[in-house]
């Protein structure tokens, strides 16, 4: 047999024995914990009627606007290629200014601030 047939029979042996492995080894002791459904952090057997966080909202915009900011700002340095850069760095000036007043907004609303 020459080296490739070897190396696929043995990859072949390999696969079996680790898919025969992975079925047979686990050990399947269900208990109330591993039942219940994962909420993300939330009580899966409280009340389904709790109000939604207002900090985790604001956090979460935050995100959105910084990730945002960083997908405008990447490609930046590209648009000196293009035929009216001064236009283009006009429009992410005043996308730039929006993300800033919306950051300001968020801050004065108490976002940033976790401690009571």
């Amino acid at each position: 047999m020459n080296m490739l047939t070897t190396i696929l029979w043995f990859s072949l042996a390999i696969s079996v024995i680790l898919a025969t492995a992975s079925f047979y080894l686990p050990m399947i002791t269900p208990n109330q914990e591993k039942l219940s459904p994962y909420e993300c952090g939330f009580d899966p057997m409280g009340s389904a009627r709790l109000p939604f966080s207002l900090r985790f909202f604001l956090v979460a915009i935050l995100f959105l606007l910084f990730d945002l900011e960083i997908a405008l700002l990447l490609p930046m340095p590209w648009a000196d290629q293009l035929p009216d850069p001064l236009l283009t760095f006009t429009w992410a000036s005043i996308v730039l200014t929006l993300l800033t007043l919306g950051l300001t907004y968020e801050w004065t609303q108490g976002g940033l601030e976790w401690a009571e």
